[in-house]
């Protein structure tokens, strides 16, 4: 075994509220004083375990939409990334596909088409029935202000008239209580006023909803935001290593913070499916309270995209990046997952060797209470957990796959001693990522 640092006395942990994963959510959420995670109006934890479903709004047709949503609310997803205005990913941009536009003069936004927006209503409410948090972008900037975004638009109309339409949508949605509210969109505008007065206008009309900010990549928005009363909630976007970016968010703020975006499964040329696995594993382990999947052509329904998929949004529904989404969901949902503190930090540290770096890093996370722990390994190797971590005696391991969350036992020990421990060989998919639990007992 390798050398192990002594864990100290584990923390004594704040009693966690008791949670059954199969309650319904009951909206709006909230921040909560020093948590780094969403509760609900019933005081739940709030796991945001989401998809991007940018043109949910202008490209499906209603039978779509409820299909979509049947679809992923059995698949355990919870959180849609959603545009309220599309400006080119759907057939019929920027109107819907009932070919209702959202301005009736175009690009002017004080003047909102009634039809178009009484079918984001109604999109919105169904959304809401079927318990989903919408992650809904007012106005998409669109990547560094181009012709896929609203930004010259937004230019346009000036601060003005973007705080009126932020208390025209503020007051229209004031009801929906599923929303939080992402502004900018791929971008990092040079005129920050355009945004403040968006979100502002928002928070007039519903001063206690949440907001969120959709950066460019790599942007920390509570860098390049500083001092918005409107930003409660932060996230990571990445296409790079999540793992040190989330963590370092986590150490920065106790807001809450979520992976928003990263690779898509079926759009990063070259990118392994095994990377939709670990970006959201290593988000998860390294403090996130949710994270956003995304997958082509889903996002855009099979309107005019960024690359052309080889199947249709409904042939994607059950891709193998929903299915391994699926099990971590599932998986986080057994567990205090919003106890969670990654490893290496608070005094303690469970893997103690074979980790590895970049996309290849293994990751780790314990409960406060210190009774259970993850570890997600991305490639084969030897791991070594130090086990005097937890804080029970008796120790059972499990690896599970995470392609279609079969379990193979790995053994029992007790908390006194570390243990090395070789991954399993390939999984159902043929790839070699695994995911160790421990759980311990008297």
């Amino acid at each position: 075994a390798a050398t192990a640092n002594p864990a100290p006395p584990p923390a004594a942990a704040a009693p966690a509220p008791a949670v059954d994963p199969s309650a319904p959510v009951t909206f709006p959420l909230r921040v909560q004083a020093d948590k780094r995670y969403l509760v609900d109006a019933a005081g739940r934890p709030f796991l945001m375990h989401g998809e991007a479903a940018w043109s949910l709004i202008a490209e499906l047709r209603p039978a779509e939409v409820d299909q979509y949503l049947a679809d992923r609310k059995a698949r355990g997803f919870n959180t849609l990334l959603v545009s309220l205005l599309e400006h080119k990913f759907a057939t019929n941009a920027p109107a819907d596909r009932a070919g209702d536009p959202p301005f009736t003069t175009p690009g002017d936004f004080a003047t909102p088409d009634e039809a178009y927006f009484a079918h984001a209503d109604w999109v919105l409410q169904r959304a809401e029935q079927e318990g989903f948090l919408v992650l809904l972008t007012p106005s998409y900037i669109g990547y560094i202000g181009g012709d896929e975004g609203w930004y010259g638009e937004m230019q346009a109309n000036g601060a003005a008239k973007l705080r009126d339409y932020g208390r025209y949508v503020g007051a229209r949605y004031a009801s929906r209580r599923n929303i939080m509210w992402v502004q900018g969109g791929d971008g990092d505008p040079p005129d920050r006023a355009l945004i403040d007065a968006l979100a502002e206008g928002i928070a007039e009309r519903e001063p206690t909803v949440l907001q969120t900010v959709h950066a460019n990549r790599d942007t920390q928005p509570l860098a390049y935001w500083p001092g918005r009363s409107w930003l409660a909630v932060n996230n990571v976007y990445t296409y790079e290593d999540v793992y040190p970016r989330m963590l370092a968010q986590y150490e920065k703020s106790t807001k809450p913070v979520f992976l928003i975006e990263s690779v898509y499964e079926d759009e990063a040329p070259g990118a392994p499916l095994r990377q939709i696995r670990t970006q959201a594993y290593q988000a998860y382990l390294a403090g996130a309270m949710g994270q956003v999947f995304g997958n082509n052509p889903i996002w855009h329904f099979s309107g005019p995209g960024l690359d052309a998929p080889d199947r249709t949004w409904q042939q994607a529904l059950d891709s193998p990046g929903s299915r391994s989404m699926g099990v971590l969901g599932s998986l986080l949902r057994t567990l205090a997952w919003w106890t969670l503190v990654p490893d290496q930090t608070a005094g303690k540290t469970l893997l103690l060797d074979g980790r590895g770096s970049g996309q290849q890093r293994a990751v780790a996370a314990t409960t406060a209470d210190c009774v259970h722990a993850l570890v997600y390994v991305p490639s084969a190797r030897t791991v070594t957990v130090d086990l005097r971590v937890l804080s029970q005696p008796n120790v059972t391991l499990t690896w599970l796959d995470p392609t279609d969350g079969a379990t193979r036992p790995a053994g029992q020990a007790a908390n006194t001693a570390t243990l090395a421990l070789a991954t399993p060989g390939p999984n159902a998919e043929g790839a070699d990522d695994w995911v160790l639990e421990l759980e311990a007992r008297p």
